[in-house]
């Protein structure tokens, strides 16, 4: 089902309020969605407080981007949705989420979901997957969120890509997992042909071109837990754990995957959970996002 949706004004938008289409949301072709859903955390909380937090740091970014040579923006055009009031229980939220998704979609235009919780993604997906045959996602992420549920919620953020694995023909390229139970190995083993891991503890091995094999000429979806960051660089997250990857080495991976991909559908940034005071962490998300979104929009 379809969602009707509410641009925000210039100064509740992602991206300095000032830019050059700042009042021109209806002219552009990458929508921000902010859904901070927060409602099976099972550790540290604040994630409802994430978007609002990406959003307001957004408006502190450079525009012009040294590594693309341009202020990637003015190429597609980017406009923020009014974020709704969150429905309940979990499942109810995810099927508002998916009729926004679909509402962005039925617009030709990006969807790019700044979370929340990661359970959010499969309300994400589920539009983009029903128009996208063959759909694989590309996960970074520490944990690889593949239980069949947990602490009595199916829809958990700890069970996020068990639920998306649910739709038919969709299957999962992970990065950077270094926290799995033995159900989610479990679960992994008996669906390898579904599922791709590459493990954090092997970073220093990666073959780039390796992982993002499996992308090339397909349409892709990327979900980004920011736990796939270090917990040094990126403590505002529900579950900070250490070993993972540097921003740089994300942001690497991040451009050669949708550099490969046939073709990138849709985006999400989830488990952002901002800490008082701690302003260096919701500008490093913000600027993920900017990065994430020019990659994703420059093969379109």
């Amino acid at each position: 089902m379809t969602a009707a949706f509410e641009y925000c004004p210039a100064e509740q938008s992602f991206l300095d309020p000032v830019r050059a289409d700042a009042h021109d949301p209806g002219s552009a072709r990458a929508v921000v969605i902010p859904f901070g859903l927060e409602a099976s955390v099972s550790y540290g909380s604040g994630t409802a407080a994430g978007p609002a937090a990406i959003v307001k740091a957004s408006q502190q970014l450079e525009l012009y981007d040294d590594e693309l040579e341009c202020e990637p923006y003015r190429a597609w055009g980017v406009a923020t949705v009014r974020e709704p009031t969150i429905a309940r229980p979990i499942e109810a939220a995810l099927g508002q989420l998916a009729g926004l998704v679909e509402g962005v979609l039925a617009e030709g235009k990006f969807p790019f979901v700044l979370g929340g919780e990661h359970s959010l993604t499969l309300g994400a997906i589920r539009p983009v997957a029903a128009r996208n045959p063959g759909l694989v996602v590309l996960q970074l992420d520490a944990h690889a969120d593949l239980r069949d549920g947990y602490l009595g919620e199916r829809y958990s953020h700890a069970a996020a890509m068990r639920r998306v694995l649910d739709l038919a023909d969709v299957s999962l390229v992970s990065v950077g997992i270094r926290a799995v139970s033995t159900e989610e190995v479990e679960f992994y083993a008996a669906n390898r042909d579904r599922i791709t891991i590459h493990w954090a503890k092997d970073q220093a091995r990666w073959d780039i071109e390796q992982i993002v094999a499996p992308l090339r000429g397909r349409p892709v979806y990327v979900t980004l837990d920011v736990d796939v960051l270090d917990s040094s660089v990126m403590p505002a997250t529900g579950t900070p754990t250490p070993g993972g990857l540097s921003y740089g080495q994300t942001l690497a991976l991040l451009r050669r995957a949708c550099e490969a991909a046939g073709r990138v559908v849709g985006v999400d940034l989830v488990e952002f959970a901002p800490i008082a005071g701690l302003h260096a962490c919701d500008y490093t998300a913000a600027a993920l996002a900017y990065k994430t979104l020019a990659y994703a929009m420059a093969g379109r």
